[in-house]
């Protein structure tokens, strides 16, 4: 009874009705084949081999996220999916990802502030970030506001201000977030928050280097903060490399800098930096200025640096429709996880994170290729590359897809399936988890298509999960832009991160294959095998909206 209850909220917030909740819908029958094809056995045993310490934490660049590559090569070839080139065997199903992994110096790496003949210098833990190259950068200061232009809203922090050859210092997240009538999707996050985004345009107006500062006001921790409050592999000494893309887009640094410096920075702007991000926030009017007679001078270093390589491991399913198989409909999950520590005594196994995406990746692509009848347009199937290190493997294929982005109608990305919500230090006081979630699954990005919401939630009248968005109207955890439906989010494409929650035992030794919830993970496999056999035959496919909350 409770149960029903709580699917019915579910699905009236979906969009649903209570029908949805009473009466389940019938399996298709041209469906029912592959939908009997996704078993919990299967699951079971390959989440076992991927989350086993044979794979040694699948680690990108590193032995045991190698052999993970492999073997999910040949399990696309098993299930008869076509490759995305022309290679023999295995190596068709790969797109390469070429990578450079380096480790920051932070005991060399300073940041110099001077304004006039008075000059102050600051290191760790003041200063943080690194990048690819070592740096050595004097320029002018400017304040952009928050980084963020966004035509839609009709706001833009970089109106009359000339960035060219500057430094530019930016607050973290976006203006209102704490506002449920924000333009900005109210308080949830849109395209604009993320620090990449950010320094792109930054840098298409001309900046040298990003500087990101937490925002003065905030009711949440900072995102250097609520990082360390993860703990486990991303405090773990010494610590993980960095990585980045050999041909991205983004050419210039950015590092996060404390309270202390930010204050500094700010000093002869004419302003607090809490006043100037309540004047933001007051109504959308932009604070950005020079901060005349301010120079930074600042210096990165690395102690190592070396290119390597990893793979996108891809496959397709063809459409059956002349017309419609042009087009595509893409399932995806990451295949590297944190690797190992001090020889192996530690391994960070990533059974949810995300040998369970990895496997639900796999597994429906056995199931639609074992189903006689094939949808109408094509499914791509793909498990990303280095994820871990700045969903680097997706970044990739939307630079360089392997189908037309323009013809891509839907996405559906499993990252974190296998488990139910519990609450952890990351989480704790920053969002509600609810008391029983042995059922809940989060789907995130609904704001950005509704339409494929609803496509979702009609498909799970025959499944019955509760499903779950309040990632979408959160702001402290930053979630939407933490896993590889992303990049394509950015393109303008309907994508959904299929995600049970975070736990304990999220970036610990302790994710392990045994606590998977496997009854809970092949549900949530049926439902997106039905979503995704609705996508990929619907007529009309499910609109993008590009300003959700504008006009609010």
């Amino acid at each position: 009874m409770k149960r029903t209850f709580v699917t019915l909220l579910a699905c009236v917030a979906f969009g649903g009705s209570s029908q949805a909740a009473e009466r389940p819908a019938a399996i298709p029958k041209d469906q029912r084949p592959g939908f009997d094809q996704i078993r919990e056995a299967d699951i079971r045993a390959d989440i076992g081999f991927l989350a086993s310490g044979a794979l040694m934490g699948r680690m990108s660049l590193e032995t045991g996220d190698d052999a993970a590559i492999q073997w999910i090569a040949g399990e696309f070839a098993k299930a008869g999916l076509t490759p995305i080139n022309e290679a023999p065997g295995a190596a068709g199903y790969l797109q390469a990802v070429p990578l450079i992994e380096y480790r920051g110096n932070s005991a060399a790496s300073s940041l110099v502030l001077s304004v006039g003949d008075a000059s102050q210098r600051f290191t760790a833990p003041d200063l943080a970030g690194s990048y690819r190259d070592d740096v050595d950068i004097t320029a002018p200061v400017a304040f952009a506001g928050y980084g963020i232009s966004a035509p839609g809203v009709g706001y833009d922090d970089y109106k009359g201000l000339d960035v060219r050859g500057k430094v530019v210092v930016v607050f973290e997240h976006e203006p209102q977030e704490t506002d449920p009538a924000s333009p900005f999707n109210g308080t949830g996050n849109t395209r604009h928050a993320t620090n990449r985004v950010k320094a792109l345009n930054a840098q298409r107006r001309g900046a040298v280097a990003m500087i990101v500062i937490a925002e003065p006001n905030r009711k949440h921790p900072s995102n250097i903060e609520r990082v360390n409050r993860i703990g486990g592999s991303v405090t773990r000494s010494p610590s993980l490399p960095a990585q980045a893309l050999v041909e991205d887009e983004l050419r210039i640094p950015i590092v996060t800098v404390s309270d202390k410096l930010a204050g500094a920075l700010l000093a002869n702007s004419g302003a607090t930096p809490q006043a100037l991000q309540t004047a933001i926030d007051k109504d959308l009017t932009p604070q950005s200025r020079a901060l005349s007679g301010a120079t930074v001078r600042l210096h990165l270093e690395n102690v190592s640096r070396r290119r390597g390589m990893s793979y996108n491991v891809a496959g397709i399913l063809p459409g059956s429709d002349p017309t419609l198989a042009a087009e595509t409909v893409i399932i995806s999950g990451h295949h590297d996880h944190d690797g190992f520590a001090n020889g192996g005594a530690a391994i960070w196994h990533g059974a949810d994170d995300n040998a369970s995406g990895t496997v639900g990746v796999i597994e429906l692509a056995r199931a639609f290729m074992a189903n006689p009848t094939r949808p109408k347009r094509s499914i791509l199937f793909v498990a990303f590359a280095a994820e871990e290190r700045g969903l680097l493997g997706a970044y990739h294929m939307a630079a360089k897809p392997v189908r037309p982005l323009a013809t891509t109608r839907a996405m559906l990305n499993f990252d974190m399936i296998g488990r139910n919500e519990a609450p952890s230090d990351q989480t704790t006081g920053l969002i509600e988890i609810p008391a029983d979630t042995t059922n809940r699954l989060n789907l995130i990005g609904g704001t950005y298509s509704p339409d494929l919401r609803r496509v979702i939630v009609e498909a799970n009248r025959a499944i019955g999960l509760d499903l779950d968005d309040r990632f979408d109207r959160e702001y402290a955890l930053n979630v939407f832009f933490r896993s590889d439906q992303f990049p394509f989010v950015l393109n303008d494409i309907p994508a959904f991160w299929v995600f049970t929650g975070f736990h304990p035992d999220y970036h610990q030794t302790t994710d392990t294959a045994d606590r998977i919830n496997y009854a809970k993970m092949t549900r949530i496999l049926q439902l997106s095998y039905l979503s995704v056999w609705r996508l990929a035959n619907d007529s009309k496919p499910p609109a993008f909206v590009k300003d959700p909350g504008a006009g609010r």
